[in-house]
Formats: structure tokens, C-alpha cells, sequence
């Protein structure tokens, strides 16, 4: 039995065109990556039309008559994970007597016990788990129950991860959600209500949205929305406002998002400044939030992939201007093999989305022992940053591409501004004489320098990276944080074998992979260990390798290939980082591939 993993829920049901509004909202909920599309739309003189399409939102929309409208409707886009990219695979699923169609994030663990046991008479025409559970709920339906009352029993039964979206043919006037575990916002319009898994697939339709917690349901209809817990007992609950200007997504002149959203790192840099520090250059955090960080004995840095790598250079900044011992670890093993914790530790989840599953678990598992968490994260109003104690919001706007790039340096620089203020808070020297908000500036600065050198990092990219179908990034101390960094973008969206190693251990086994032509690119901003990985980059040049430096101006010598001003080594990470980004975006755009969305792979990682 397949699962559905991560992918874009839309619904609406109320005074609106639901065909325009279920494509619009697909279209904006591309950046997630998915491999299949559909979208069921409430017809009143027909019942409704089902269609679905394997690929792009574009060959969707091709197959839907122009003629379709409705007032209610769902979509979804699939990401496979089991079950192979079909028709039959993608949603919405039908149950067997034609009536209920759903779409579904997630995923449904004891789906084969559940069919077992009540399903043993319905053929199933897909090999997904979210078809067992409308074909559960039509079950329910048929023994008598009232349609809220068989999917409050759906979500008795399944044990997993779910984002629900329901649409019963007889009944045009009606939209039924559900949740756990997996994101899940309602929005509420002027004469309609809808549901989406993030809030950008519906700023273009409203800004003010309402929670819908775990295990929760909500019943939709024009003008109310009605929501409820599992055992049915109602719930009330204001709505917010999300303040994100909707054209923040929109390419205009770029040819790939992942271009402009590198493109764009100066602003963010400004923005963080703008946002967290006053014009003395002190940095403005909540009094409570700096209160429980320095109550602390030590942080547990928790994230994934990019965030993670951001955490390893955040844990060091914390450890160096607030002598706050400090560490990175990866979630997904967190959650499961949790070391020996100090006396009085602190959580801190990094998260472009916000969403991921892997680090909401330790949450989870960490806010039930009683320990205090900060979530930082793009995404303000997202699951980890309502469930946390504390949010800091990256201020980077939506970042698109699947690979993350202004994130990345949003994470760093908003842990740089929390070290500083811990470190103050403190009393720590080190914190009080650094110009943070200053060196920031000349960040941003520099930023600007390299993605204005886009011409010279293209060429570096067809000498070293055109043909290879494997690479190695090396560097020491933060350099290497970076060169872990450097080889995910390339890996992700090029698909070349890369490697991020600390330049000393390339000796230590891994230079026997080394072959004449190829690509080490060597990262040289720590002076103290500038010298040692000169020394490693020769070493791979001796045996072959097409060696690419890129050094700070101080540590420069001829015939390096490109050599970036000279910045606080503590921040050199926001600067490296940038040529690398690019680096990889070349490599995959000589490639033919598809930059913003390569393939295997979503934005928003929603289950485990």
C-alpha cells in the first residue's frame, strides 16, 4: 500500500469560480514539488467532474474544460513516495460509490489492518493509503452515520500523519477538513471559505486565516466555518492576519526562483537589521526570550539539511560571543536516540517552512519533558512557530526553489543577532565589542559583489562542474560548515555526487577518490587554518583534481579563483556560501534540468 507524502492541499466551497481558485492555488503551491496533479470541482447540474493529470499543473489545467465551474471544489499535487506517479495514484480518490472525493497529506500507517477489517468487499483502484480512508468513510456513511460523524471516526481509527480535504457530490454547500500532524490553514473570505497546506496558496484571495490544530475537523460552508475535536465537542478560535505581500512569489524577469531568491540575500540582510536592531545597532529580542536563553546551560541547536547546516555555524557563534555551550544535531536522529541532556537545556528549531516533521517531533517530544523551545523559521505563522515558547521570524519572504539559498543565510545571520544579544545579556565581552549590526552591512555588501560576478562563477561552473558526475567541497572550521553546505546545492539540483568534507580528513581515505579532472573546490576564510587547507588542495591537484579556491582578499594568493572581500571569519559563511549557491545553480542550468524543482524532491519535508 502506498503512501502520500508531501504535497499542496487547496479547497474552497462559497461565492467564488472554486476551477480558478483550486488552479491558482495548485500553481502557487508548485515550489513543494509533486509529480502528479488534480482537482475535484462541485458541479450543480452535473455533481461534479474529477480530473487528474501525471506532471505539471499545465497539463492539468489543459485537460479542464473551460466550461467547469462550481461553487466548492479540492486539488491537491502528489509527491510519490510509494506508489508509483499514476492517474490512478494521484487526488483527489474517489470512494467506490461515487460520492466522496478527498485529497490528503501524510501519511496513513495501519491502512492494511483498516482495510482488512472493513474493506474486504471494495476493490481499490489505487495503491495509495489516502483511498482507504474515503472508501472507510463512504462505509461509515452508508451504515447510517451523518458525513461529520464518519470522519470523525476515520480519524479515530488511522494512526499517522494527515491533512484531510472532503467534498461529498451531494452536497455543493459543503466543505469538510481534518488534521494531524500534518499542516493544514483555513482561510476565511467575503462569502467563502477555503483550506490550503500553506498560506501562499491563498494570499491571493485573503489574508486572514484560522488554525485548525491536530486532530481536529472543520466543516466549511460560504459563510461559517465550524470547527470541532475529534470526539466532536466544538471549538472556537480567532483568526489572524498573514501579512506577506503575495507578489513576493512571482519570478518577474528571473528565469528560475532559485536565481532571484539568491539575488536577493543583500535585502534580507538589510531587512534583519531593519527588523531586529535599532539604529545604535543594539539588537531588539523580547525580554523573556533573552531571559530563558540565558538560563540556559546549554542549546541543542535540532534541524534538517540546509537548516542544519545553518545550525552547525549558529551553535558555533553562541559558543564564541555568548560563551553559551552549544550544539547541532539532526532531527531526524534526535528524535529517536536523544544523548544525555545537560541541567537546564534550550531547544532552538531552525526551519525555512516551519513545517518539517522530522523537527517537529523532537518539539513534541522535548516541550512534554518541560524544556523551553525557540523556533526561527521563515514561515511566522507555521506549525513549529505557533507550538514553540519563543519565534523569530527570518524575514526573508517566500523562498520558492525547492533548494534553499536565502534561508540558508537568514538562519545564520538571525543566530548571529541572538548570539549577540545573549552574549550582552551575559556580560561577555567578545559580544559587546562586535559591530554586528555593522559587519552585517558589509555582508550584505559583499553579497551584492558576488551575485554581481555571476558571469565569472558561470565560467568557474562549465571548467569544473560541466561534465563531472562527482565533486568535493573542502574547508576547515566554518569552511567546512559551508562546504557541507556547498555540496547539498550542487547534489540537489545537478545531480552530481558531492561531498562536503573538513580539509584535513581528505587524507584520511576519501582522497583515493580522486581522479585526474576531478572538481575540489576548496573554501579558505579561517586564517589560523588557511595554510593546512592550501596544503589539502595541492595534495588533491598531485593526484589530479581540478582544484577551484576561493579565498578572502587577507588570505589571497595568485591564481585563486575568486577572491572575496575580507569579512569577521565568524560571518564568512554568509559570504562563501553565495558563490557556491551559484555554482550549483549553473551546474544544473547547463544541465538542461529543471532548477527550481529537481526531481525526488519537495520544499516542505511534512512527514518523518
Amino acid at each position: 500500500m502506498g503512501v502520500s507524502k508531501m504535497c499542496g492541499i487547496i479547497g474552497v466551497v462559497g461565492n467564488v469560480n472554486a476551477t480558478q481558485v483550486l488552479l491558482k492555488g495548485l500553481e502557487r503551491l508548485e515550489y513543494r514539488g509533486y509529480d502528479s496533479a488534480g482537482i475535484f470541482v462541485h458541479d450543480r447540474h452535473s455533481g461534479g467532474q474529477l480530473i487528474k493529470e501525471v506532471g505539471r499543473i499545465k497539463r492539468l489545467e489543459a485537460k479542464v474544460p473551460a466550461t467547469l465551474t462550481g461553487t466548492l471544489g479540492i486539488g491537491h499535487t502528489r509527491w510519490a513516495t510509494n506508489g508509483k506517479p499514476t492517474i490512478a495514484n494521484a487526488h483527489p480518490h474517489v470512494s467506490a460509490d461515487g460520492r466522496f472525493y478527498l485529497v490528503h497529506n501524510g501519511v496513513l500507517q495501519n491502512v492494511a489492518a483498516l482495510r482488512d477489517q472493513y474493506l474486504a468487499d471494495v476493490t481499490m483502484a489505487s495503491d495509495t493509503d489516502t483511498e482507504v480512508a474515503v472508501q472507510l468513510l463512504a462505509r461509515f456513511v452508508q451504515e447510517g452515520a451523518t458525513v461529520t460523524d464518519a470522519l470523525r471516526h476515520v480519524m479515530q481509527l488511522v494512526d499517522g500523519s494527515y491533512a484531510f480535504a472532503l467534498a461529498d457530490r451531494d452536497d455543493g454547500d459543503t466543505l469538510y477538513v481534518a488534521k494531524n500532524k500534518s499542516p493544514l490553514l483555513i482561510g476565511v473570505g467575503d462569502g467563502f471559505n477555503a483550506v490550503g497546506s500553506d498560506a501562499l496558496a491563498l494570499l491571493d484571495r485573503t489574508h486572514e486565516f484560522m488554525e485548525i490544530h491536530d486532530q481536529e475537523l472543520g466543516v466549511l460552508r460560504a459563510g461559517s466555518v465550524q470547527l470541532m475535536d475529534i470526539n466532536g465537542q466544538p471549538v472556537s478560535r480567532d483568526t489572524f492576519i498573514v501579512d506577506v505581500s503575495e507578489g513576493d512569489g512571482d519570478l518577474g524577469t528571473y528565469p528560475f526562483h532559485m536565481l532571484k531568491e539568491i539575488d536577493e540575500q543583500p535585502v534580507v540582510m538589510r531587512r534583519l537589521l531593519a527588523a531586529y536592531t535599532d539604529e545604535n545597532g543594539t539588537v531588539n529580542l523580547s525580554a523573556e526570550l533573552t531571559q530563558a536563553l540565558a538560563a540556559a546551560d546549554r542549546l541543542y541547536f535540532v534541524a534538517a539539511g540546509t537548516s542544519y547546516h545553518a545550525s552547525l555555524v549558529g551553535a558555533a557563534l553562541m559558543e564564541e560571543y555568548a560563551h553559551m555551550p552549544a550544539s547541532a544535531y539532526l532531527a531526524s536522529e534526535f528524535g529517536y536516540h536523544q544523548p544525555l541532556l545537560a541541567g537546564k537545556p534550550m531547544f532552538v528549531f531552525l526551519t525555512q517552512s516551519g513545517e518539517t516533521a522530522d523537527i517537529r517531533q523532537v518539539l513534541v517530544k522535548v516541550k512534554a519533558q518541560g524544556f523551553p523551545t525557540l523556533t526561527i523559521t521563515n514561515v511566522p505563522t507555521s506549525t513549529l512557530a505557533r507550538e514553540a515558547d519563543y519565534a523569530l521570524n527570518l524575514h526573508a519572504g517566500p523562498e520558492i526553489a525547492v533548494a534553499s539559498t536565502k534561508a540558508y543565510t537568514a538562519q545564520v545571520a538571525t543566530t548571529a543577532l541572538v548570539a549577540k544579544a545573549l552574549g550582552v545579556a551575559k556580560h561577555v565581552q567578545a559580544a559587546a565589542d562586535w559591530n554586528l549590526a555593522h559587519e552585517l552591512g558589509l555582508i550584505a555588501a559583499t553579497q551584492q559583489t558576488l551575485v554581481d560576478a555571476k558571469d565569472t562563477v558561470h565560467e568557474l561552473a562549465k571548467s569544473a562542474l560541466a561534465t563531472t558526475r562527482n565533486a568535493f567541497y573542502i574547508g576547515r572550521g566554518l569552511d567546512y560548515y559551508v562546504a557541507l553546505e556547498a555540496a547539498l546545492k550542487l547534489k540537489e539540483i545537478s545531480y552530481v555526487q558531492a561531498e562536503g568534507f573538513a580539509a584535513g580528513e581528505l587524507k584520511h581515505g576519501t582522497i583515493a577518490l580522486i581522479e585526474n579532472g576531478t572538481p575540489v573546490i576548496a573554501l579558505i576564510s579561517d586564517p589560523v587554518t588557511a595554510a593546512h587547507t592550501r596544503a589539502n588542495a595541492t595534495e588533491a591537484a598531485a593526484r589530479g583534481a581540478h582544484v577551484l579556491r576561493i579565498a578572502t582578499r587577507s588570505l589571497a594568493e595568485p591564481g585563486d579563483d575568486l577572491v572575496i572581500d575580507d569579512l569577521n571569519p565568524s560571518l564568512a559563511p554568509l559570504a562563501l556560501i553565495v558563490p557556491c549557491q551559484l555554482l550549483a545553480y549553473y551546474a544544473s542550468l547547463d544541465r538542461g534540468y529543471d532548477v527550481d524543482r529537481p526531481r525526488n524532491l519537495a520544499k516542505s519535508v511534512t512527514v518523518e
